[in-house]
């Protein structure tokens, strides 16, 4: 038998880890991209754009260091599983990082933008579009969809380990999945990013994970009793 007592400075790190995560990810958005004049606007907010940049680093970050904050509370349930969620997540913050690049390219196009003739316009839009739809991928598929999946492990495990209440590991499981069938109906194009739908099947995880921040910080996790894992 296992003894896991609550760690109250690790609950309430992983609890200010998730806020910043959802705090970085608004303040790594650019609604210019999303207007039909983007490529014009973009030099016209440089300071907006790197910002944006930094904070989608700082997020990056952020991802990793809760991917590698939570490791071992699921490696006590279970090794294997330990290693799948880790994996996961860490591929989802690697796609964030290689989305900076995009952005900083379509930055860096906006400004010649203006200076390309009328024959070679149309190629530096098409470029352009290339760009933005690859970060859109790089950041809603490339990064979701592993990201979602440890979700489910992450989730699973905390349900069998019971060190947070099991309703709100349901509620991950459940908010993970929703958010895994949005990224699979995104990527057979199916529904479209800025929809309602996409928004509602989002939402319950957000939802989730600021509950289960909040409850971190002023709770922190339960003291339990586990039998070693399985698989060594």
């Amino acid at each position: 038998m296992i003894i896991i007592k609550s760690n109250r400075k690790t609950a309430v790190l992983l609890g200010l880890l998730f806020i910043s995560s959802f705090v970085f990810g608004i303040l790594s958005s650019v609604p210019a991209l999303e207007q039909p004049d983007y490529l014009e606007k973009l030099s016209e907010i440089e300071a907006q754009v790197l910002v944006a940049t930094f904070f989608q680093a700082a997020m990056a970050v952020v991802y990793a260091s809760i991917a590698v904050v939570l490791y071992p509370i699921v490696k006590t349930y279970s090794k294997g599983l330990a290693a799948g969620y880790f994996g996961f997540r860490l591929i989802g913050a690697g796609f964030l990082f290689v989305g900076i690049g995009s952005l900083l390219l379509l930055l860096w196009l906006s400004h010649h933008f203006a200076a390309a003739g009328q024959a070679d316009s149309s190629y530096v839009e098409l470029i352009a579009e290339l760009l933005r739809q690859g970060r859109d991928i790089l950041n809603h598929i490339g990064m979701i969809l592993p990201w979602s999946i440890g979700g489910l492990i992450l989730y699973y495990c905390l349900y069998q380990i019971r060190l947070v209440p099991r309703w709100l590991s349901i509620g991950g499981m459940i908010g993970s999945a929703f958010t895994l069938v949005a990224t699979l109906l995104l990527m057979l194009n199916i529904i479209k990013l800025v929809s309602p739908v996409y928004f509602i099947l989002n939402a319950p995880i957000a939802f989730c994970e600021l509950i289960l921040a909040v409850y971190l910080i002023f709770r922190g996790f339960n003291s339990i009793h586990i039998n070693p894992n399985k698989d060594g």
